[in-house]
Parts: C-alpha cells; structure tokens; sequence
C-alpha cells in the first residue's frame, strides 16, 4: 500500500500599519488569495488570532505521496507569504504526519 503524508504549516504573521479588523481583512484575504492561486492542490485559510488587528495566523495543509514533495510544497508557500513587504513573519512551524502518527 502507497504510503500518505500530510504537511501542515502554521505561519504567524506580524501586520503592518493596521488599526481595525476591517483593514486587518484587507492585508489577509489577498495574501491567502495568492497562496491558493499559486499553489491550487494546497489547502490555505486565516486559522488564529481573529480578534487582534496586527497580528494574524494562516495554516496551508497539503497532502502528498511522498514526505519530500510535502515539505517542498510547504517551504515555497512560506516564502511566498515571507516575501509580502506589508508583513513580517514572526514563526513558521510545520508539521509531517504519515501513516504511522
């Protein structure tokens, strides 16, 4: 039987000028939009930090056949977000899971 593995990365991001939620909105939704554009097989949403207006959490799940191409899916969307100027990562923490965990 084929061996599964699921990479998850939890990004903490560090938000620029942002003084409400509603700009908060405004400097996520279109990071998240570009994960998914980029990078359709991955699974990308705002997971944390909902209420505080300069700090915000993604989460990018993919799945693979193989534990290699997991983590190398995962690291090109860390960059990705990394490189946005209006940012500033504070940690990226990724996890592997396969069929033994």
């Amino acid at each position: 039987m084929d061996q599964v593995y699921v990479g998850a990365l939890t990004l903490d991001l560090l938000l620029g000028d942002v003084r409400s939620l509603k700009q908060k909105r405004s400097v996520v939704r279109p990071i998240v939009a570009e994960v998914r554009k980029r990078f359709p097989a991955v699974a990308v949403a705002e997971t944390g930090a909902g209420d505080l207006h300069r700090r915000a959490e993604i989460g990018v799940a993919v799945v693979s056949g193989t534990a290699g191409n997991c983590m190398e899916v995962l690291d090109a969307c860390e960059r990705l977000v990394a490189g946005r100027p209006e940012i500033e990562m504070i940690s990226a923490r990724r996890r592997l899971y396969g069929e033994d965990d």
